[in-house]
């Protein structure tokens, strides 16, 4: 099972926008990804309550990851959407 480990960029973290904007670009994709807290449960990153209710700050780590062994390039594009500051983007 492919996984990326990432640290969110944004200052403020996965609060509304920059939560939306990854669940956006999750969206866009067919495959089925989670994101958790390193220390907590994987929850399904195409849905933005559940991306919320993990409560990440700036500078936390989250874990991305799929079920299809094919999908890395996913992870990889979604890992560098999360390390930027989504905040000063828009």
């Amino acid at each position: 099972m492919p996984e990326r480990r990432v640290t969110v960029g944004s200052k403020v973290g996965l609060h509304a926008r920059p939560a939306s904007l990854f669940v956006q670009e999750v969206v866009k994709h067919t495959v089925p990804v989670t994101i958790r807290r390193v220390d907590g449960q994987p929850v399904d990153a195409r849905s933005i309550l559940s991306v919320l209710s993990l409560n990440v700050r700036g500078g936390d780590e989250v874990l991305l990851a799929t079920n299809d062994d094919d999908s890395g390039h996913v992870l990889d594009q979604l890992a560098d959407v999360l390390a930027r500051d989504l905040d000063e983007e828009h």
